[in-house]
């Protein structure tokens, strides 16, 4: 009698090589892949270096929806590359202004059962239709669509149970936040979270799907909801029910960890600045004087999330202190607003609509006022990254920011007559916005603006390398913090030299000048390094400014791979006081290193200043020192393919 969880059943379903025990490194076929626009220009012109015709997955997605400003001409530049890349190589492309990635892939591309593997740290989201969906870097996303397998080591899988129902004015958001209450942004490292339980019953897709997306806040490798009858009403409601599988864990399924949340006990929850772990009640922060609301993003722009604020608003008027804006996640979503009437019950209560895109999510656009508090939908709350490094920014439910902007106050609902919105029987579907890849006969070439500059490579690793300590940081470090995307900044992420005058400036606005004057060097930083987006540029800008190896207590997991593949060492302390000892400015050396990673997982880092030494860690597969010393995945890739 098996006892699997549905984790395992859709890995070995997948499984390519290696054995799914925990801790050991596997290979995973992917059925689709998606970029978005900040990442996919990168993740193209690497899929074009690997020397690819076209993809070979099952399907393959081109999203724009986040670099939609467009002051000057580099994103339309970057939108065009994609466009005319998509149609050559074979990858259907979402064209602006259709919606964010995740939320236009869950309603009219995921599939259950199926991997997804996508250029973006949200790329979970699928995970609430039972799809396995995993974000990674660009580079692992162009290997995938060429048909190369993903690698990762099999994740501890973790049966989250909730039971009861959640009480009025309480939602999906707050089941996350709960439990990044519990865990914290580093609890989730190495786990995959299965969910089960009788509540689940009671949660639509899109609610599934706002608990998936954030569980990327909890450091989680991906999570997933089996896909039942509420999968399939959602799956007919979008026309797509021949989509549709049960797929189910076995009974008394094996876990490697149980998490029991009773529903029932739950009340409205709000993460406190500056980081989505830092959660408390709301009722605590009742009265609070908000300056802006922003409702949208991955995590909270669906249909039902966007009609409830709509019933909220209706016949009220938004706060005469406090601005309101608000993007939705898809055309889809838009268009029925617009056919129901809501959007004339969004505008008429004072709401600025945004076009469907990320918008202020990423710091695009809206950024609040100097010293401004503000409530907002979304799924990361990091100092600075709305645009205003002096902003308080909150996380919540759509429901509490809906209230909260009639009130100019952080308000508790829960006094309030509850807002009921039903998941529709069927959607508005019109797929005019997609455009299908032409036969390769009919397919052009890409079309490169002069913004989009070649990414750097690196060399085969040298057996032996040396370098000051050019900057020591501390525990959380975010890829925000290691390659800014302000509005401002993020034309250039396809012009990797013009970024690299801003890297790591948060922490230390000298370091590109100091990298650039010493020839690289290492990096040193605490727990939980480049936590954050999946944006491969954290590791390609430190790669060309000459950056040899980051010594961490621990890396975030996507990060850590970014750095691998850009042939960068990630190397962790051994032991934890020596990451007190170093300090910036020492020179460091490590000799012999070729005979170092192949014969063992320790060795020795001399610091020549302090006339010392110390032990660091680089656990990783033979395959992944193979990548090392190739001097990354693209070299690698190419090299096995030769």
């Amino acid at each position: 009698m098996t006892r699997k969880n549905l984790t395992l059943k859709i890995i070995e379903n997948h499984l390519t090589s290696g054995t799914p025990e925990k801790g050991k490194e596997i290979s995973l076929k992917i059925d689709h892949t998606l970029t978005q626009d900040t990442t996919g220009t990168m993740a193209y012109l690497q899929f074009e270096a690997l020397g690819f015709p076209r993809v070979k997955t099952k399907r393959s997605v081109a999203y724009v929806d986040h670099n939609t400003l467009q002051v000057g001409y580099e994103n339309a530049d970057d939108h065009r590359y994609i466009q005319t890349a998509a149609a050559k190589y074979g990858i259907y492309f979402s064209r602006p202004g259709n919606g964010i990635c995740h939320q236009v892939h869950l309603e009219r591309f995921g599939v259950p059962g199926e991997t997804l593997l996508g250029s973006d740290s949200h790329t979970p989201t699928a995970g609430g239709l039972g799809m396995l969906a995993i974000g990674a870097g660009g580079l692992d996303v162009a290997v995938a669509m060429g048909g190369g397998a993903y690698y990762l080591n099999m994740p501890q899988v973790v049966n989250v149970v909730l039971e009861g129902k959640l009480q009025p004015w309480v939602s999906a958001k707050d089941i996350i936040l709960k439990l990044l209450q519990m865990l914290s942004v580093k609890g989730g490292v190495g786990k995959i979270f299965e969910y089960s339980g009788p509540a689940l019953q009671h949660l639509s897709v899109p609610e599934r799907a706002t608990i998936t997306n954030m569980g990327a806040e909890l450091g989680a490798t991906t999570s997933l909801f089996p896909s039942d009858e509420v999968t399939r009403e959602f799956l007919k409601a979008q026309n797509r029910e021949n989509d549709w599988q049960e797929l189910q864990a076995d009974d008394n399924a094996l876990y490697d960890e149980k998490i029991i949340i009773d529903l029932s006990t739950l009340e409205p929850l709000i993460a406190c600045p500056h980081s989505p772990d830092n959660v408390v009640e709301i009722s605590k922060l009742q009265g609070t004087v908000i300056n802006q609301v922003a409702i949208g993003s991955c995590t909270n722009s669906s249909y039902v999330d966007l009609m409830k604020v709509a019933a909220i608003l209706r016949g009220k008027t938004v706060h005469p202190n406090t601005s309101l804006v608000i993007a939705p996640g898809s055309k889809q979503v838009l268009t029925m607003l617009a056919e129901e009437g809501a959007l004339a019950n969004l505008i008429k209560a004072g709401a600025r609509i945004l076009e469907s895109a990320c918008g202020p999510c990423i710091g695009m656009g809206q950024a609040p006022a100097t010293d401004a508090v503000s409530l907002r939908t979304f799924n990361r709350n990091f100092k600075g990254r709305s645009g205003t490094m002096s902003a308080s920014v909150y996380l919540c439910s759509p429901e509490v920011a809906a209230v909260s902007a009639i009130k100019g106050v952080i308000t508790d609902p829960r006094k309030q007559e509850p807002v009921i919105v039903e998941t529709p029987a069927k959607f508005h579907i019109n797929d005019n916005m997609i455009i299908a890849p032409p036969q390769p006969k009919e397919a052009g070439d890409a079309v490169l603006g002069p913004n989009i500059k070649p990414f750097p490579q690196n060399k085969p690793l040298p057996s032996k390398i040396a370098g000051q300590v050019l900057l020591k940081m501390e525990d959380n470090i975010t890829t925000d913090h290691i390659m800014p995307s302000p509005a401002w900044l993020l034309p250039l992420r396809s012009n990797i030299p013009a970024l690299s005058d801003h890297c790591l400036t948060p922490v230390d606005k000298d370091f590109p000048a100091r990298a650039k004057r010493l020839n690289g060097g290492f990096l040193v930083a605490g727990e939980n390094y480049g936590q954050g987006s999946s944006r491969e540029h954290a590791a390609l800008v430190p790669l060309y400014l000459g950056i040899k190896g980051v010594i961490a207590l621990s890396f975030a997991r996507i990060h850590m791979s970014n750095l691998i593949n850009s042939g960068i060492l990630p190397l962790t302390f051994v032991n934890a006081d020596d990451y007190h000892l170093l300090e910036a400015g020492d020179e460091l050396l490590i000799d012999e290193l070729h005979n170092k990673l192949l014969g063992k997982c320790e060795f020795t880092i001399q610091n020549i200043t302090k006339n010392s030494s110390f032990k660091v860690s680089l656990n990783v597969s033979p395959r992944l020192t193979d990548i090392l010393l190739a001097g990354g995945l693209l070299p690698y890739t190419k090299s096995k393919a030769e």
